[in-house]
């Protein structure tokens, strides 16, 4: 039997609705962390069905700096009205993400960016590795499929391990906010700047 209280702080930790919870700590069988791992695949199913066909017309350019003063990032969050653009959780994501930017350096949003050359050519890198010379094709398919998403997650936004939960992924930390704010949300474009030394013609 799930008890009230127990309901009470899976719902304060997810910010689902009451029912969502109590379903997902059935279905978990009372464990909590297992619940809340049920409502973040929950939360994505809701958040894909979301983005399908919906227009992100509204939004905030997020800007942060490192402590350092030498790395800064301006990120566009897209949403679709206003009153979400000016909700503090759509405002706290999109810090999370500018965050992210300048800790982890992605150079594309998403997968789709990358253009389709670059993408072959680190296919072909792989795929003539001296270690996948003698191993069958569908054995080196997917070492080489492999391969590739650990690159995708080195690049793309979207793809990386999130630095404060590496249980989930910038893609996923996103479709939990559409769950929880009920509105598409899209990083459209972002702008990351480090400061480099100039070397001065004494200096070489």
């Amino acid at each position: 039997m799930i008890d009230a209280k127990t309901v009470a702080e899976l719902r304060a930790r997810t910010g689902a609705g009451m029912g969502d919870c109590k379903k997902a700590l059935e279905e978990a069988n009372g464990d909590m962390e297992k619940a809340v791992e049920v409502l973040r695949k929950t939360g994505a199913a809701k958040a894909a069905k979301k983005s399908a066909e919906r227009e992100t017309a509204e939004g905030l350019v997020e800007s942060y700096t490192h402590s350092n003063g030498k790395i800064g990032v301006l990120v566009e969050l897209q949403c679709e009205t206003d009153f979400v653009a000016r909700n503090p959780e759509f405002k706290q994501l999109a810090h999370e993400i500018a965050m992210q930017i300048v800790a982890m350096a992605p150079l594309y949003v998403q997968v789709s960016d990358i253009p389709p050359t670059m993408v072959e050519k680190e296919k072909h890198i792989y795929m003539t590795e001296d270690a996948l010379a003698n191993k069958p094709e569908e054995i080196k398919a997917k070492i080489v499929e492999g391969k590739l998403n650990k690159w995708y997650e080195d690049i793309c936004l979207l793809n990386q391990l999130w630095i404060k939960d590496d249980t989930k992924t910038v893609a996923q930390l996103i479709d939990e906010n559409v769950a929880k704010i009920g509105e598409k949300i899209v990083v459209s474009r972002f702008s990351r700047i480090e400061l480099s030394a100039v070397k001065t013609e004494e200096g070489l």
